[in-house]
């Protein structure tokens, strides 16, 4: 857990003018910006598909299939997000200003890792998987929103020119 020191203060700007120039000189930052938008779509679609299998029970493989893209896209959105993280804040994980995301994009991993092991190891039936599912989608549309506040947050701060920070988990 950060320290008071760590912190960023309310009233303190998310970024430090060094961040701010890396963060905008990276192209980890692009990477970002497409990623997270493509990983929501996916959320999306998964989500009906999710749903209607738990509704009618039809459509079990195209739900299964959405759980599992969904979640590389998680993968591949959480190591470009470290390496972003890297290059702006000079650590991978944790950063004072984004360490609650981290922490909460953590629970998201879980969540969704648990359902592909459980997958694998045929560990619940398809109905329980589902409902794993959507524990996990429930878990990342929270971490969307810390994420979505903090874009809101660097955008009042330093002007709506700014490009995305870190994306949603």
């Amino acid at each position: 857990m950060p320290s008071e020191t760590q912190r960023p203060p309310k009233d303190r700007a998310l970024y430090t003018p060094e961040q701010r120039r890396r963060r905008d000189a990276t192209p980890w930052t692009l990477v970002q910006g497409v990623l997270a938008p493509v990983q929501f779509l996916v959320f999306l679609v998964s989500l009906v598909l999710v749903l209607r299998f738990l509704a009618t029970g039809e459509g079990e493989q195209a739900a299964t299939v959405s759980v599992v893209v969904k979640t590389l896209t998680l993968y591949a959105i959480m190591v470009t997000g470290c390496i972003w993280e890297k290059v702006v804040f000079g650590r991978y994980l944790f950063a004072p200003a984004f360490y609650w995301e981290d922490v909460f994009s953590m629970l998201v991993l879980a969540l969704h890792t648990a359902y592909l092991l459980a997958l694998a190891t045929g560990g619940l039936d398809t109905r329980s998987l589902m409902l794993l599912a959507l524990a996990a989608y429930a878990a990342y549309v929270i971490n969307a929103g810390q994420f979505i506040y903090k874009l809101r947050m660097a955008r009042l701060q330093g002007g709506q020119t700014d490009p995305p920070i870190k994306a949603v988990a």
